[in-house]
């Protein structure tokens, strides 16, 4: 086996959708719930550096909500859609938009991130987070966004880095201390299905999204994003 080839650890894609009860719960629990907040809380202060501070903002793959409703209580010029394949999440997300009272400047919907019924050039800001490591091939999603955003939006895709092979055992540990129980091996199995940076380079030069780039965010987050122009 080559040495490079040794080093590499193969990507397992998860599940596109999170909709069993385990894994909703598991996801929701208190103690996993404090510690994504927190990282949520860095993609939100991401997504406000790119400029936009009005208009509409889309969030695919919005999960329980948490992205469009800090961001709805931060920016009160912006209107979210947030869409997701997982109706239990969309319903978590509702009733959580409802006790931070934005629900007004809030509409939660079913719906495929790589095919939606969503006019084009139609947002100023599309937000992707924890998503990618879902798709095995991530492209068409990239080609939405390019179809749905305006000329001159902001664009924010983060998620996990996968780490090489020698990396994993370590780092899945270390970063994923703060789960247990069933969000421990969710963590661990959406390390594994997550991209490389050179994974995601390639990706973006082979996607219609132009005035791109790839960043990193410490040792654990890669991601796409175009700032507002």
């Amino acid at each position: 086996m080559p040495l490079q080839s040794w080093f590499h650890l193969e990507r397992i894609p998860e599940p596109e959708v999170m909709d069993d009860l385990d894994g909703v719960e598991a996801y929701s629990a208190a103690a996993s719930q404090a510690y994504l907040e927190r990282i949520d809380r860095t993609f939100v202060e991401h997504a406000l550096s790119l400029g936009v501070a009005e208009g509409h903002a889309l969030d695919i793959g919005t999960g329980p909500g948490v992205i469009p409703i800090m961001l709805a209580a931060r920016v009160p010029g912006l209107r979210l859609t947030g869409v997701d394949l997982s109706e239990p999440m969309l319903q978590m997300a509702r009733e959580a938009a409802q006790e931070a009272g934005v629900a007004d400047r809030l509409d939660f919907r079913v719906g495929d991130g790589k095919s939606l019924p969503l006019s084009e050039r139609s947002f100023d800001l599309v937000l992707c987070n924890s998503l990618l490591h879902h798709l095995p091939d991530p492209l068409a999603l990239l080609n939405e966004i390019s179809r749905l955003v305006r000329p001159g939006g902001a664009i924010l895709l983060r998620d996990l880095r996968r780490p090489s092979r020698l990396e994993f055992p370590l780092h899945a540990l270390w970063f994923g201390r703060h789960y247990s129980g069933v969000m421990s091996q969710l963590y661990r199995d959406s390390l594994q299905a997550a991209y490389t940076r050179a994974e995601l380079e390639s990706l973006l030069r082979r996607s219609q999204l132009a005035g791109a780039r790839v960043f990193r965010t410490g040792r654990t987050h890669i991601g796409i994003q175009r700032e507002a122009r």
